[in-house]
Formats: C-alpha cells, sequence, structure tokens
C-alpha cells in the first residue's frame, strides 16, 4: 500500500552533523521524499505534536528538547512516500528506546537517553497511518508536499507575510 511518513531528524541530529548518515540509511528504504523544510519549532507546534505525552513526567523535558534548548534550534522535517512507508521508515530508525533498539537502527547507533531520563533518540517517524496524517498536516502545508497525499480545498486569505527585498 502506498502511504507517508513524517520523518524528523531532531536537535541533537543536526548538532552532531548526522543528517548525511541519517538520510543516507532511509535512503534504503526506496521511498521519496515529497516534502522537506528546517524547522525552527515553536513552544504550541512541539506541546501539539506530543500532545499524546503531555501527562508524562518528562514531557517539559522533552519540549525543551524537540525546541532545541538543548542542541541547535532547528529540526529537519520530511515526508517520505511509496509502499509501505511507515514500516520501511520505522524499522530502519529502530525503537524508541535508544538502549533497546537495534545497534545497527539509526536510534541504536546515534541516539542516548540523558541523565533527566529524554531519549535523544536522533529522530521521530510516525507509528501508524493515524499519526502520520496529523503530524503532516501539523507540520506541512499541502503546497510544500509535491504530491497530493491527502485532500485539500482551496481557500482565499488574505495572509501578511515576509517577501525577499
Amino acid at each position: 500500500m502506498i502511504e507517508q511518513t513524517l520523518v524528523l531528524i531532531k536537535p541533537d541530529g543536526l548538532k552532531k552533523s548526522l543528517t548525511g548518515n541519517v538520510l543516507t540509511r532511509l535512503s534504503e528504504t526506496k521511498l521519496d521524499i515529497v516534502g522537506a523544510r528546517i524547522v525552527k519549532v515553536s513552544r504550541p507546534l512541539a506541546e501539539e505534536h506530543y500532545k499524546h505525552l503531555k501527562d508524562m513526567p518528562f514531557f517539559d523535558e522533552l519540549i525543551s528538547y524537540i525546541m532545541g534548548e538543548y542542541h541547535k534550534k532547528k529540526v529537519m522535517a520530511l515526508v517520505y512516500w511509496g509502499e509501505d512507508a511507515i514500516r520501511k521508515v520505522r524499522d530502519i530508525c529502530g525503537k524508541t528506546n535508544p538502549e533497546e533498539a537495534d545497534a545497527v537502527s539509526i536510534r541504536g547507533a546515534y541516539g542516548r537517553i540523558t541523565t533527566k531520563g529524554v531519549y535523544e533518540n536522533v529522530v521521530h517517524a510516525s507509528a501508524n497511518t493515524e499519526d502520520a496524517e496529523r503530524e503532516i498536516k501539523l507540520w506541512f502545508e499541502p503546497e510544500e508536499i509535491i504530491v497530493d497525499i491527502y485532500p485539500v480545498v482551496k481557500v482565499e486569505e488574505k495572509v501578511k507575510k515576509l517577501k525577499w527585498q
């Protein structure tokens, strides 16, 4: 089945210059990258992304981590698209806990757990199709993705935005 998944290269992955390593490993999936952007993560974006963990004792540390307060203040967000995308990406990423992840997976090779218990696991990958849709719609606008992965509607908005001088 053709599907899409969100991948985030988190601030620790960028700080450690692992972007090339991560992209090389993910290229093994033979999936297409159909959206990519560098994001300075706001608190509202971080909290919405991790809202399912709101009641966990490590939530505030997790929010600080994804916002880049310990590393670089940016995340690389990517949308991978193709046959069985979610499983293929998650297999290469490995288990969320870096200590439980296979040593040849991205998280097993590059992740760590901080003394405060935060998993600095280099990447995020959507867990299932529902999470992928919610996360992709959170991190990307429809025009930032080069294939039509979800239905869209055209709306007219008057928006102030920055333009090059």
